[in-house]
């Protein structure tokens, strides 16, 4: 039974990403007669399906962000190449693709280093030994490389391409803001994670002593400053697509991200005096500046 609740949540997913972007490819151009945005989203899915069948086969969540991020690559450039041509140089499609790109090989080869190094990814320990629950994982990624770029794919994709402008310029200074504090805020994790002694504690030093989860804090906000600067070429029924930095608020802030880690938090550490401190005096996820 629980096999077939797991596979229903799958095709859930699906249908939900598939319901999701029959919304917003609306004004997407077509590549051999068919949607250019219906087209990454099939190979957004696919990807993730033929990563799942060898990782269930050797019972291994290690390539699991990995494909994540090639997924993100693969798609941008699929996207690049079908809309630019040597006559017609779209290079605002050109800095939005990579800077998601650029994002992706990031944060991709990040996690990819600290599951190599730490050998296991806990969150994986019961999902991959079970077919249809590792399948639904798989599945869910898809909903998540496809959503939170959607923004992105919508205007990248639209016949205007992406509109240059203040608004786009805003949303460049968005975007890059949000990347620095999490790559700030998961250097110094790692060097604190590094030493010794802190194995088994807590941080609470530089930007994670303004913020309990400063890196999904600066994730959020890099993609709020994608959807910035593509909002310019949507129109009609294309702004659903702001709907992708509010997934990706409720995704770290209610399901994948600080969810986790806060219980897992207070499980760890919550009996201490210092641990309850910390949590009353620092914000969850937005920084304070004073």
């Amino acid at each position: 039974m629980k096999h077939l609740i797991n596979l229903v949540i799958a095709a859930g997913v699906f249908i939900f990403t598939k319901t999701y972007a029959d919304l917003i490819s609306y004004n997407s151009i077509e590549i051999s007669g068919k949607n250019l945005l219906q087209q990454v989203l099939i190979i957004t899915f696919v990807v993730q399906w033929v990563a799942y069948v060898p990782a269930y086969a050797l019972k291994t969540e290690k390539f699991y962000d990995l494909t994540g991020g090639l997924t993100y690559l693969s798609i941008f450039i699929y996207c690049l190449i079908a809309t630019q041509s040597i006559e017609h140089v779209k290079f605002s499609n050109i800095i939005v693709a990579g800077a998601i790109m650029i994002w992706a090989i990031r944060l991709g080869s990040f996690l990819f280093m600290r599951i190599a190094r730490d050998g296991k990814d806990k969150r994986f320990n019961l999902i991959k030994t079970s077919f249809s629950r590792f399948f639904m994982t798989w599945t869910l990624q898809g909903m998540w490389v496809f959503i939170c770029s959607s923004s992105a794919l919508v205007a990248i994709t639209s016949p205007t391409g992406v509109i240059v402008n203040n608004v786009f310029i805003l949303g460049f200074l968005l975007f890059f803001a949000g990347f620095v504090i999490e790559v700030i805020a998961d250097n110094q994790k790692s060097k604190f994670r590094s030493i010794e002694e802190n194995r088994d504690s807590f941080i609470n030093e530089g930007l994670w002593s303004r913020s309990r989860h400063p890196n999904y804090f600066g994730e959020i906000i890099l993609w709020l400053g994608i959807t910035v600067m593509s909002i310019s070429s949507f129109s009609g029924i294309n702004y659903l697509a702001i709907f992708s930095p509010i997934f990706t608020y409720l995704l770290l802030n209610y399901i994948s991200g600080i969810r986790i880690l806060e219980a897992r938090g207070n499980e760890k550490w919550g009996h201490l005096d210092e641990y309850d401190n910390y949590k009353e005096n620092t914000p969850k996820l937005i920084p304070k500046i004073f």
